[in-house]
């Protein structure tokens, strides 16, 4: 069967639509797994329910190790309090490899990472701090 030129164009401008359809929809997925990870600390999850805090980053290297900082927020009430926060990072964080250390904070190789939350003006703030051990 010969196919004229417009039924092969027609079938090209269908299959040019459904290639970019699932390369969208594949990247569309990529872009919300992004978004559940630190921007600067990309191994530590955002808990759900506070999104990171634009402008927040800060990064420094130092013959010892990277220095990074990072803060997240979210609207402090019944469906997230401290304790919440707290909570999921000492269930998160030992699956990454994260152990904890008597003073509160985690250790990894030769890493620490603190968590630091704070309540202000309804809002929970959660600020990570990622120094050399």
């Amino acid at each position: 069967m010969i196919l004229s030129a417009s039924h092969t164009k027609s079938i090209f401008k269908y299959f040019l639509l459904a290639t970019l359809f699932v390369f969208a929809i594949l990247n569309a997925r990529q872009v919300s797994a992004d978004k559940s990870f630190f921007s600067v600390i990309s191994d530590l999850p955002v808990m759900p329910g506070l999104s990171e805090v634009t402008g927040s980053a800060v990064k420094f290297s130092t013959p010892q190790g990277r220095i990074l900082e990072i803060s997240a927020s979210g609207k402090s009430g019944a469906k997230l309090r401290e304790n919440d926060v707290r909570s999921f990072y000492l269930q998160t964080l030992p699956q990454l490899g994260w152990e904890p250390s008597n003073d509160g904070s985690w250790v990894r190789e030769d890493e620490r990472l603190r968590l630091a939350i704070s309540v202000i003006r309804g809002m929970l703030i959660a600020q990570f701090s990622l120094t050399p051990k």
